[in-house]
């Protein structure tokens, strides 16, 4: 039981039995074992999510873990309570802003951030799912980047299996570039499996997409797509210039959007144009597009 254990000051403890809690310590480098599971259960139940272990039982430190014995790191689990704070991810939102609100909420390094998020991301963008995230108030860029990348791409892989059936990174995140595009472009959920069908109707007649909200991507979220945008940008995003779904998500998507994209509705449409209502009208031919802009205009 004085055996010592190296723990960081704050940790994240999952949802389920007090094995399990040990096997995932034990897998992150805790010098714990198969014994400490009947030990845990002596001493109570952890609680699930971050913690912070308790500065009674913080003696042996350097900034960024600490030296405990067995039976102190233990009873410290029991005892450590949640420490987070909440950052969310808002669907269509890209991660060049996400990272952003990160520096600034939990008073991180934005280019450390950013850093990490390449190195450890498959894409640039769509990879963290948009949901609200309860995150260590003193975790540092490394150990955000890492969780909310790893527990995103655990949710994609369960999603495709779910959805598909299987799961292949390449062909699950060209749904996820689709899904990005009607999310952007799509005025509701009901609007999203008709957008997809528009995609898919474009594509199979040789058109370029032709959709401003690929355009919004990293920094040009919140940019409004003018002509000499159009005419300017160079990148894959550019539905414009280049034909075809972009290869990377432009953006965060919802499980709507994603659903959306593998199950499209079956329509003839090729065109929309947002009306007055802030809703948009399909159409099928351009004739019957140039009279819904008509109506707008009018």
């Amino acid at each position: 039981m004085s055996i010592p254990v190296k723990s960081q000051k704050f940790l994240l403890i999952p949802k389920g039995s007090s094995k399990a809690i040990i096997s995932h310590l034990e897998s992150n480098g805790y010098a714990v074992s198969i014994i400490d599971v009947f030990l845990l259960r002596l001493f109570g139940f952890p609680q699930s999510g971050f913690v912070e272990i308790p500065s009674r039982f913080l003696k042996e430190c350097n900034e960024n873990s600490c030296i405990i014995k067995r039976a102190d790191f233990l009873a410290s689990l029991v005892s450590a309570k949640a420490a987070t704070k909440s950052i969310t991810l808002i669907p269509g939102e890209t991660s060049y802003f996400l990272l952003q609100d990160i520096a600034r909420i939990f008073n991180l390094d934005k280019e450390k951030l950013q850093a990490l998020y390449e190195k450890h991301s498959p894409y640039q963008d769509g990879v963290i799912f948009a949901d609200t995230y309860s995150l260590p108030y003193h975790a540092n860029e490394e150990m955000i980047i890492k969780y909310l990348i790893e527990s995103s791409l655990a949710r994609h892989r369960k999603l495709s299996n779910e959805l598909l059936g299987f799961y292949d990174e390449r062909t699950w995140f060209q749904y996820v570039a689709k899904a990005s595009i009607i999310q952007k472009e799509a005025a509701n959920i009901a609007e999203m499996p008709i957008v997809s069908s528009v995609i898919d109707n474009r594509i199979k007649n040789n058109m370029p997409l032709q959709m401003d909200g690929s355009l919004n991507y990293g920094k040009y979220s919140h940019t409004r797509i003018t002509p000499d945008r159009i005419r300017n940008d160079t990148s894959q995003f550019n539905t414009y210039k280049y034909k075809g779904i972009p290869k990377e998500p432009s953006g965060s998507v919802s499980i709507d959007s994603i659903k959306a994209a593998i199950y499209p509705a079956k329509t003839e449409y090729l065109y929309f144009m947002r009306n007055k209502n802030g809703v948009h009208d399909f159409a099928k031919s351009y004739d019957e597009h140039l009279k819904n802009i008509n109506r707008v205009k009018n």
